[in-house]
């Protein structure tokens, strides 16, 4: 006999992760936002900036913000781990960070 499928369940636990999926998105782009300095443009500044990036049609544009971005990352991973590995200072250090490249597509 087929076990039945608690298709609520099933549906409560997904929904549920992808909520803190969501929620992690928002405090990766809030630590973002942070760690490149943009936390000292007014939101309305910051807001005008990202609306043109979006709407930019100038792939040259993108491409270098999109390497600017990469680069950035790269330096920030290489910070991390000589903080880690051989200077007990960690305040420089951001947790929840990934030093990863930007893939330059958005989700």
């Amino acid at each position: 006999m087929r076990k039945v499928r608690d298709y609520d369940a099933e549906l409560k636990a997904l929904e549920d992760k992808a909520r803190a999926l969501k929620a992690r998105r928002v405090e990766q782009l809030g630590q973002l936002v942070t760690t490149t300095g943009a936390d000292t443009l007014d939101m309305e500044t910051l807001a005008g900036v990202l609306l043109d990036a979006v709407a930019s049609n100038d792939t040259e544009a993108k491409e270098a913000w999109r390497t600017k971005g990469a680069a950035f990352f790269q330096r920030r991973g290489r910070k991390s781990s000589r903080t880690a590995s051989g200077n007990s200072d960690s305040s420089n250090a951001q947790p929840g960070i990934d030093p990863a490249p930007a893939s330059g597509a958005a989700s």
